[in-house]
């Protein structure tokens, strides 16, 4: 992939970001979808499947419920995407839960348990 192409695939992909949480936060009624912010969208090469990462507020199964009511959604999800954001296909839609901030406080915990030992 040459800069250009590169440059055309990440600004494609921040579109993509903006167009879902704009779709998720104020157009889905579905009451299983709680609070979430879609925090990272990967376009693969081809363009043909988006990967968007989400992350919930609350428990476990808050999180489950939402990501249930996400795909059920998936299809509307798929059109009103593509049809703003002008594509001729609409890539397919896969979400996966975000737990980069669950990881990152389990490190700080063990970090300072480490910490209070060592002294």
């Amino acid at each position: 992939m040459d800069r250009a192409q590169q440059h055309h695939h990440e600004r494609l992909s921040e579109a993509i970001r903006a167009e879902l949480t704009t779709i998720i936060e104020g157009e889905l009624g579905d009451p299983r979808i709680g609070a979430l912010a879609v925090t990272e969208v990967h376009l693969s090469p081809d363009g043909k499947t988006i990967s968007a990462f989400v992350s919930v507020s609350g428990d476990d199964r808050a999180a489950e419920n939402s990501l249930a009511g996400l795909m059920a959604a998936k299809g509307y999800v798929r059109r009103e995407m593509a049809a703003r954001l002008g594509l001729r296909r609409a890539p397919e839609l896969v979400f996966q839960l975000d737990r980069s901030e669950q990881y990152g406080a389990r490190i700080d915990e063990l970090l300072r348990r480490i910490q209070r030992r060592a002294r």
